[in-house]
């Protein structure tokens, strides 16, 4: 995705490329985590993705959904979003059992935004996206649900994988959810751009990686 959408962070922000390492630092802290069931590696892995929505939140979150008091300035924006998330990162040292639970909570208020978003557009290509994305989003919570309220019921029919589905499918998710809030910013922030909606490897096949493509447009703001 770094290559695919190097233009389009060369246009929006080069900021993206912070998102995209911190994608690829969770993959190696969820793997480090899975493999030694550490107190560390939980932690690693859970500050790297509270990091993750940190740095989404700064690069694509509407303005109009900012707070008040900041008017609509992305600069204080920031400042606030890195102040929340450094003041965060060693409260999930003191009860690290619900930190799962409070990232989840922030993903309920990004599909908020989203589902307010696709009130208001009638962007064939965003709305597509944004059912993508809330669909796999919901399956994959339900997985990860399931598999901590009804572990004792799913190992007695010798079923193991909810946990598993839940790391594939939010991983699916992820890419989704960036090019759909990606579209909602260049609503709001690229409004002399047109974006066109990709899929690598081929965009006829069934399945595959979305990103997004400029193109340039001579509408006005």
């Amino acid at each position: 995705m770094m290559l695919l959408m190097h233009p389009y962070a060369q246009k929006r922000s080069r900021y993206i490329y912070v998102f995209w390492v911190l994608f690829m630092i969770i993959g190696l802290f969820s793997m480090y985590f899975h493999m030694t069931l550490s107190f560390l590696g939980q932690l690693l892995d859970e500050i790297a993705i509270l990091w993750l929505l940190g740095s989404g939140y700064s690069i694509w979150m509407p303005r109009c959904y900012f707070p008040s008091f900041l008017g609509g300035n992305r600069s204080q924006f920031i400042r606030l979003v890195f102040v929340t998330t450094v003041v965060s990162t060693p409260l999930s040292f003191l009860r690290p059992t619900v930190n799962a639970y409070v990232l989840n909570s922030i993903a309920l208020h990004i599909v908020y935004i989203v589902c307010q978003e696709y009130r208001k557009t009638s962007n064939k290509e965003l709305r597509h996206l944004i059912e993508v994305s809330v669909v796999l989003w919901a399956v994959a919570l339900t997985s990860w649900i399931s598999d901590r309220l009804l572990c004792s019921f799913w190992q007695r029919i010798h079923f193991f994988y909810l946990h598993s589905i839940w790391h594939v499918l939010i991983s699916i998710t992820f890419p989704y959810g960036m090019v759909t809030m990606a579209l909602v910013d260049a609503n709001y922030e690229m409004p002399g751009e047109t974006l066109k909606v990709r899929y690598w490897p081929r965009d006829n096949w069934p399945v595959g990686l979305p990103y997004v493509e400029i193109r340039g447009d001579d509408k006005n703001c």
